[in-house]
């Protein structure tokens, strides 16, 4: 399949795999950490902006942390920080569950309607990512799972996209990627896998716009590719 411009197709057509992130793209997670994350950094003493936490949607924590201290200095306690607001999400997801971003059932269920096995691949760590997917209602929905702790390098780089068309017996290139992260665009045209983007938080840059083969406003308008 070749990549063309970001605009929805007219064509539908039957890839081989569909590789989908988690947070921000399936389940609505990333609003309410970022929102949780200024809330208790402030509260540490340790003031984080939106527009900061935001640089670190859809990379691994190790990145995220090195970027954290980079800007604020090595005394900055972003384990401390992230195990608060974990914890506070835990509370409200326990409670209320994770809600699915617009269209998501609708796409999950077009794409098992065609026979298209689907993969996770999630810069988040299993123990965690396992009860997310369990928490949104969609843990069984998925034939491959590939995790963050689980891949040498995270997002941009490939490695986690390969290892998933890898498990789905696909090549990278008969597979299409789902991704609402600048990291994650960067690592699926890295790994050679025609892209598609919905946003949530992040506007990625025009050089990165560049690699994706479609933009949908949401996933119900994505599952219209599909035929």
């Amino acid at each position: 399949m070749s990549r063309e411009n970001p605009v929805v197709s007219t064509t539908p057509f039957k890839p081989k795999g569909v590789v989908l992130d988690m947070d921000g793209l399936m389940l609505e997670t990333e609003r309410e950490e970022i929102k949780l994350y200024v809330k208790i950094s402030g509260e540490m003493g340790w003031p984080t902006p939106e527009n900061m936490c935001q640089k670190g949607i859809g990379i691994g924590d190790d990145v995220v942390e090195m970027l954290y201290k980079n800007e604020y200095g090595q005394e900055y306690p972003f384990k401390e920080i992230w195990a608060a607001v974990n914890e506070q999400f835990t509370i409200q997801a326990d409670k209320d569950g994770i809600h699915h971003r617009p269209g998501l059932l609708i796409l999950l269920d077009k794409l098992d309607k065609l026979g298209i096995p689907m993969a996770v691949a999630t810069s988040t760590h299993r123990l965690r990512a396992e009860w997310k997917l369990e928490r949104g209602g969609i843990q069984n929905r998925f034939k491959v799972k590939v995790f963050g702790d689980e891949v040498k390098n995270g997002k941009p780089a490939p490695d986690i996209f390969l290892s998933a068309a890898d498990q789905l017996g696909a090549k990278p290139e008969d597979c299409i990627g789902f991704e609402d992260s600048p990291a994650g665009l960067l690592g699926l045209a890295a790994a050679g896998m025609p892209s598609v983007f919905i946003k949530d938080l992040a506007e990625p840059p025009q050089e990165v716009l560049k690699t994706v083969w479609r933009c949908c406003t949401d996933l119900e308008e994505a599952a219209l590719l599909f035929g």
